[in-house]
């Protein structure tokens, strides 16, 4: 009997440690980019991307499809001359698993650079994939910048 209770008990609460663990893999994809961004390790920070032509990321209007695109694009904005990339933190992060191989990332970010600190939304829908959690799409905005008269 007591067999059969623990073989029962595991089979209930697998489920919500497998989950548990996975909800953590997917938030390292997170602390894995912040933490490659500000030693200014693009390549690292795009590492956490699906390495795709199926790839999609949304910003500013702009829908970059492929993992070149999305490294041409991020390459451009922050390591041309004179770009800077600034520090990257994630705030009031959200996971969601759709799932046992995929999850939604809701959360916070924000840049704090010399000139401005520009920040906004994102969503990110993650995949379990043969090489560990990969970002497979990214929708990212940003918050309107604060007028003249106003402080943030």
């Amino acid at each position: 009997m007591s067999r059969l209770l623990a073989a029962l008990t595991l089979l209930l609460f697998a489920p919500l440690v497998a989950s548990a663990a996975d909800a953590d893999l997917v938030k390292a994809i997170l602390t894995k980019q912040a933490d490659a961004w500000n030693k200014g390790d693009l390549d690292t920070f795009l590492d956490t991307y699906w390495k795709s032509e199926d790839l999609v990321f949304f910003s500013g209007g702009t829908v970059s499809k492929g993992h070149k695109a999305v490294s041409d694009r991020y390459h451009k904005r922050y390591k041309a001359d004179g770009k800077e990339m600034g520090k990257l933190t994630f705030t009031d992060l959200e996971v969601e698993l759709l799932g046992p191989d995929a999850a939604m990332v809701r959360g916070k970010w924000k840049l704090e650079m010399k000139a401005e600190n520009p920040d906004g939304l994102f969503t990110l829908v993650v995949k379990k994939l043969p090489g560990g959690w990969k970002i497979v799409h990214d929708h990212t905005s940003a918050s309107d910048p604060p007028k003249k008269d106003e402080k943030k």
